[in-house]
This record gives structure tokens, C-alpha cells and sequence, in this order.
């Protein structure tokens, strides 16, 4: 059977993303809910396997983006496994482990690490990505060159474990070896209908690189222990919730 030249650049390309992780989830792994933002990535599937990197300005912003990832993490371990959170000098140092349950994410499940310089937290980083038996690892890390990226790529690709790299106010923001690059900023959230307090948490995401895939921007809130699209609307007005007289 004559095979097409298309034919065998289309199985190339599938075999490529395959690499990269675009791959359908296993029967037993519960695939990671994204909303809107999963149609962002080829197939639509969020690439596990691989390497990606969140930028971050302020400690506001930082915390949005580790609660963001808390929610990825805990989609990874919907099945079981472990992770490991590695914190260095150059992170906000802000994560409260218990606070990670309300995304899902059990604390008791988590490896976390602060280590004394970057240099350390590079290293950690890569050694445990190549163990294979982690769901995924995350890294506050500010500043990561482009050699010391291919060499945590190089580990995901033999390991198949999912890294989130966050850097806060890193001084170069050139392009590293990553499958995307995200930026996740807080909104203000929305009061539930005649509740007092705070509403669910509400994120600006952006996705301004993915490789084979088309950046965006969406507003996400939290809720019920899924990503959701920010419905925008009016509640609690007057005419909604007329006042009683005499």
C-alpha cells in the first residue's frame, strides 16, 4: 500500500504530540477539566508529561497562581500518587498547605521542600522530576536559563511527570523549554446571591505561548472543585430581590 506524503506528515505530527504529551487520558485517569481553556491545546487535551511555566508579578498574583496550579495538581492526583512542591529563596513562600484542600489538593499528599538557594531548587527539581512514580512536581523558582529548562524537559520526557515551574518577578523573561507559558491574575470575586463574605476564587488566565496550540485569555472562577467560565451577571439587585414594606 503507497503511503501519502501527507499521510506520513500527519503521523508524524501525531507522534510528535504524543511525545509531548497531547495524549488521551488513561481509562482509570480522570482528564483535567480546563472549561473553554481546554480548546486551547491540540485535541483539546491539557499536556501532562511535560513542563510548564507560570509568570507572576507581586505576592497577590503569586498566590492566584499557586491556587490556579493547586487545582491542575489535584485534577493529576484525581487517582492516587504524590507530588512534590519545592520553594526557594526567590518565591513568595506564601503557600498555606492546608488552604491546598479547597482545591482538592490533600496536603498529606504533598512532598514540600524549601531549600536555601535557587541553585538547590533547580537541582531538586530535576531529580525529582525523573522519578517516575510522582504525579507532578512544582518549583518557586525566579530565575531559570534556557540550559537548565531543556534539562527538566529532557527529565519529563523520560519520566512522563507534569512540572509547573512558577517564577515571580524573574529579571529574564526570554522563551525557555516549556510545552506553555501561562500568567495568572487575580480578580475580585463575586458574593454569592444574599451570602456575606467572599465569593469563589476568580482568575485572569492567560496563555501566551503553547506549542501546537493557540494562546487565549479567559476569566475562570473555582467552583464545586472544577474550573469554571466567570458567568458575568447582575444579582442581588433591587428589582431581583424587592424589600418588604410595612
Amino acid at each position: 500500500m503507497t503511503v501519502s506524503r501527507n499521510d506520513m506528515i500527519n503521523q508524524l505530527r501525531q507522534d510528535i504530540l504524543l511525545m509531548e504529551g497531547y495524549k488521551p487520558p488513561a481509562a482509570s485517569a480522570k482528564p483535567v477539566e480546563l472549561g473553554p481553556m481546554g480548546s486551547a491545546f491540540p485535541h483539546g487535551i491539557f499536556p501532562v508529561g511535560t513542563l510548564h511555566e507560570f509568570l507572576t508579578d507581586g505576592p497577590e498574583n503569586g498566590a492566584a497562581s499557586s491556587g490556579f496550579i493547586a487545582g491542575l495538581v489535584a485534577a493529576l492526583m484525581a487517582s492516587g500518587g504524590v507530588a512534590v512542591w519545592i520553594r526557594s529563596p526567590g518565591s513568595s513562600g506564601r503557600v498555606f498547605p492546608p488552604a491546598l484542600k479547597y482545591f482538592g489538593l490533600d496536603p498529606g499528599q504533598v512532598i514540600f521542600f524549601d531549600l536555601k538557594t535557587e541553585r538547590e531548587a533547580l537541582w531538586a527539581m530535576e531529580e525529582a522530576l525523573t522519578c517516575e512514580g510522582l504525579a507532578a512536581v512544582v518549583a518557586e523558582i525566579r530565575e531559570v536559563n534556557f540550559t537548565a529548562s531543556r534539562r527538566l524537559q529532557l527529565a519529563v520526557e523520560q519520566s512522563r511527570v507534569t512540572g509547573f515551574l512558577l517564577r515571580q518577578n524573574p529579571r529574564n523573561k526570554h522563551t525557555i523549554a516549556c510545552a506553555a507559558r501561562w500568567k495568572v491574575s487575580v480578580m475580585a470575586s463575586e458574593p454569592e446571591l444574599l451570602m456575606p463574605g467572599l465569593g469563589f476564587p476568580r482568575w485572569h488566565i492567560e496563555l501566551e505561548r503553547v506549542r501546537n496550540g493557540h494562546p487565549g485569555s479567559w476569566q475562570m472562577e473555582w467552583l464545586a472543585g472544577r474550573f469554571h467560565p466567570v458567568v458575568q451577571e447582575v444579582r442581588g439587585s433591587a428589582l431581583e430581590h424587592p424589600r418588604k414594606t410595612g
